[in-house]
């Protein structure tokens, strides 16, 4: 006889950076598993420092890391956690990143700007990731950035159930905040059997995060209108579109996104307001003074979303069945 025969065993061993351990304690539980004890710690000039405490030989690795800010020292540290399992000799590794950082840099819309979203897929798989798994991306041409198997998971069904619950759907109304992102917000008017409204906005080019709101396309006076995007960055783009709204005679405004990211003056435009409720996941954790002050915020909880797509992974089965419905 020639060879060696082994039990043939897959172990899952599951890792979080120190961006959300919120999420990763969370999402751990929900798989029945502890987080792998990891030292890691910045040397004083910034450097990163990351040693696992158990053996990854062998061992089907997941490594949850949600690019918050400071958003460059979270993915630099969840680049040297994928070397770290590269070089420990695990048989497989998946990344979970819940926000997937620099996705709004797609594509080139000038000459001489980089596709930074690209960029950061080429490091991940050059660090040696096997597999990304990731929630709502801001587009979905990502997905082909990244030389490998991409689970593309959706909070659609979290949210929209949510809002379905709680709001009269003879007076509903979906409303897209701008045109890229009609095709999510029809998406939700099948799951919700609501009608569909547009915000047209154009954006100034050479100023970031500044929106002019032009018109509203659709029937929304008297109804309720729920604002669906993928990510809340500063806030005006969404506030913008709620204030058009109202003026188009609404009756009430819920925004929902996937990604809270409410960096700068967004507790200041949420708090100012007159949107109802501001619907999120806890893809990105919350800032603490927003979480404490704010009670029109409402945070879903993704985790029991991203443990069951990891099972699947895992075990071999189908992620896209967890959508099916959709």
């Amino acid at each position: 006889m020639t060879g060696i025969k082994t039990t043939g065993e897959k172990k899952m061993m599951f890792f979080s950076g120190r961006a959300h351990p919120e999420l990763a304690e969370e999402v751990a539980h929900q798989l029945g598993v502890g987080v792998v004890p990891t030292k890691a710690f910045d040397f004083a000039n910034g450097e990163i420092y990351v040693r696992y405490q158990e053996s990854a030989r062998g061992a089907d690795c997941f490594l949850i890391q949600s690019h918050t800010a400071p958003i460059n020292k979270w993915i630099m540290e969840q680049l040297i956690m994928i070397d770290a399992l590269k070089r420990a000799s695990a048989r497989s590794i998946t990344v979970i990143v819940p926000f997937y950082g620099y996705a709004r840099q797609d594509k080139k819309h000038r000459g001489r700007e980089p596709i930074s979203a690209r960029l950061i897929a080429d490091l991940m798989k050059t660090a040696g990731a096997d597999r990304l798994l990731t929630v709502d991306l801001h587009t979905d041409q990502i997905q082909g950035f990244f030389d490998g198997p991409v689970d593309h998971l959706f909070a659609l069904p979290l949210l929209a159930d949510y809002v379905g619950a709680k709001v009269d759907r003879e007076k509903l109304t979906v409303v897209s905040p701008d045109a890229g992102r009609v095709r999510v917000a029809d998406r939700w008017c099948d799951r919700l059997g609501a009608p569909l409204a547009i915000v047209h906005k154009r954006r100034d080019k050479d100023v970031a995060n500044q929106v002019t709101v032009h018109e509203v396309v659709g029937e929304v006076k008297g109804r309720v209108c729920v604002l669906v995007d993928d990510m809340i960055d500063t806030g005006g783009t969404i506030c913008a579109a709620a204030d058009a709204l109202f003026a188009h005679g609404a009756e009430d405004v819920i925004v929902t996104a996937t990604h809270g990211v409410l960096s700068g003056p967004a507790a200041d435009r949420l708090k100012n307001s007159k949107v109802s409720e501001f619907v999120f996941t806890d893809t990105l954790p919350t800032p603490g003074e927003l979480g404490e002050s704010l009670d029109k915020i409402k945070v879903l909880s993704i985790a029991p979303t991203i443990a069951r797509a990891v099972r699947e992974v895992f075990e071999d089965g189908s992620v896209t069945s967890l959508f099916d419905e959709q």
